[in-house]
């Protein structure tokens, strides 16, 4: 009689696809509270303990982990030496191993779970059990998934064996997920220690979703999202209308997000390529999003809208006028949600506590051969903002400033930004050369610049900026500062009379 060993925390579809086995003529062995909901089923059950001839013990830290059971999975069964020492030990074969495991993941999810809770769902005997059975899969089918249990008994009626690449693939699925469970594991400790560059790291994410394509419709993508700390991230997001998110959207959304962050009061964000193309800060949100698109109507075509408050039927109206891809926000009201499913392409986020921002989570990307990591930038400023000129920004100079450096902190290096009345004028990110980006963002702003301020993400290498922002009329500027040619900058701007603020903190995104 061919045996299966049954052992899992997740007893989904357990009692049924035990019965069918039965039926097939198989013996069932299991442990604890699986063989109990065995023997409440009627389905005649051998305990561990009968197997092991030893007690399971230590509140059932230790009741799988023996000869009978390992020998019983690894043993390979057409080498004759090892067959001999089975006979010889009195070792019988396990040919299906069912195990899932003690709940960690879920566990270091719960907020109130205390460390002592934690360690107690780190699964030992289970991982030993899936893993040896992996290793000897072309003996032993090996099950850590529910789903697989239809296609198992399918197989098994066929021809009373899983096929060969069934029992491969089952295996390598289990690597997958014990991998998956040690990663959960490691984290836990690498996060309670502090411990943020380990001589290994070895990371672990849910697939979220399967995209249409990449970056281009040649190249495949897939969306994946961390574990924990996704709270106010686009992965803990709600899609309440439109197509999927593409591989664009994504990256697109995130950018605004980011970016949407920086700001308190009502707010909105307009991202094209992840970069603001248009902010508006204002009293209402219908009046931030007027702002934000008199700030680019142009780039804002076919963007991304971040809002950090209600989409009502004001902003709605207007926001339906305009070809856009996503909109992001905590909510909707149901008059702005009429208005706004009417546009069938158009995707609606609804992602809570969208302005949440104290993470601690590190940032990566790939590279050729490597990975890149580093700490999330959280800072916006280096400590007192320090003012270099004889002229003093007014009042209302240095709100625009701000509101202008935390605009330029996520657009990309070399990045420039120019706001007036909290609302971008010209942003002008990712050029090779500061002044292209001055000029870009100039040329961008036109007649709007006379009277604005200016943002730079890094600090001015040479004085022609200051002289290219005084022909523009711009009458304030903010930048990290740091130059060994500062004074120049400094002395350009006090003879045109422009108020220089330094930040001591510079902020490159590439």
């Amino acid at each position: 009689m061919k045996r299966v060993l049954i052992s899992v925390f997740d007893k989904s579809d357990v009692v049924d696809f035990a019965k069918e086995l039965v039926e097939l003529g198989w013996e069932i062995i299991s442990t604890g509270g699986t063989s109990a909901k065995f023997k409440e089923a009627g389905i005649s059950v051998m305990d561990i303990s009968d197997l092991t001839k030893f007690p399971e013990c230590f509140d059932g830290r230790v009741k799988t982990l023996h000869p009978n059971v390992e020998g019983g999975i690894l043993a390979i069964r057409d080498n004759e030496n090892h067959k001999k020492q089975m006979h010889d030990l009195g070792i019988e074969p396990i040919d299906i191993v069912v195990c899932n495991l003690y709940p960690f993941k879920q566990t270091i999810l719960n907020a109130e779970a205390s460390h002592e809770e934690i360690i107690e769902n780190i699964d030992i005997g289970g991982p030993t059990m899936l893993r040896a059975a992996a290793k000897n899969y072309k003996f032993v089918s090996v099950i850590t998934d529910p789903a697989d249990y239809k296609k198992v008994i399918s197989e098994l009626k066929e021809s009373g064996e899983t096929r060969a690449a069934t029992k491969e693939y089952l295996a390598a699925k289990v690597f997958e997920h014990t991998a998956h469970y040690d990663a959960l594991i490691s984290g836990y400790f690498n996060s309670k220690l502090k411990i943020s560059d380990p001589q290994t790291l070895t990371l672990t994410f849910e697939k979220k979703q399967d995209l249409r394509y990449g970056e281009n419709p040649h190249q495949k993508a897939t969306f994946y999202s961390q574990i924990k700390g996704t709270e106010g991230t686009l992965t803990a997001a709600k899609k309440i209308h439109g197509k999927e998110l593409s591989y664009n959207n994504i990256g697109d959304t995130d950018g605004a997000l980011e970016t949407l962050k920086e700001f308190e009061e009502p707010t909105i964000v307009a991202a094209k390529h992840a970069n603001p193309c248009g902010i508006g800060s204002a009293d209402s949100i219908s009046e931030a999003f007027r702002k934000a698109y008199d700030a680019d109507p142009v780039s804002i075509f076919g963007g991304i809208v971040a809002s950090n408050r209600e989409i009502d039927k004001a902003t709605a109206e207007i926001m339906s006028s305009i070809f856009l891809e996503v909109i992001v926000a905590p909510s909707y009201s149901i008059e702005a949600i009429k208005i706004l499913t009417k546009k069938k392409n158009l995707r609606l986020l609804e992602l809570a506590n969208i302005s949440k921002s104290d993470y601690s989570a590190m940032k990566g990307k790939t590279v050729l051969g490597g990975f890149l990591i580093q700490e999330m930038d959280q800072k916006l400023l280096g400590g007192e903002l320090k003012i270099v000129t004889d002229r003093q920004p007014s009042e209302k100079e240095m709100e625009d400033l701000m509101f202008a450096w935390k605009t330029v902190k996520h657009a990309k290096s070399n990045g420039i930004a120019i706001a007036k009345d909290k609302t971008t004028c010209g942003v002008g990110p990712g050029q090779v050369s500061r002044i292209w980006a001055l000029e870009n963002a100039i040329r961008q702003g036109a007649d709007r610049i006379q009277g604005s301020v200016l943002a730079s993400d890094a600090f001015f290498p040479f004085a022609d900026s200051v002289e290219a922002a005084h022909a523009a009329g711009i009458t304030a500027i903010i930048q990290p500062g740091g130059s060994i040619r500062d004074q120049e900058s400094i002395d350009l701007a006090n003879k045109y009379g422009i108020a220089m603020v330094f930040t001591g903190m510079r902020h490159f995104k590439h």
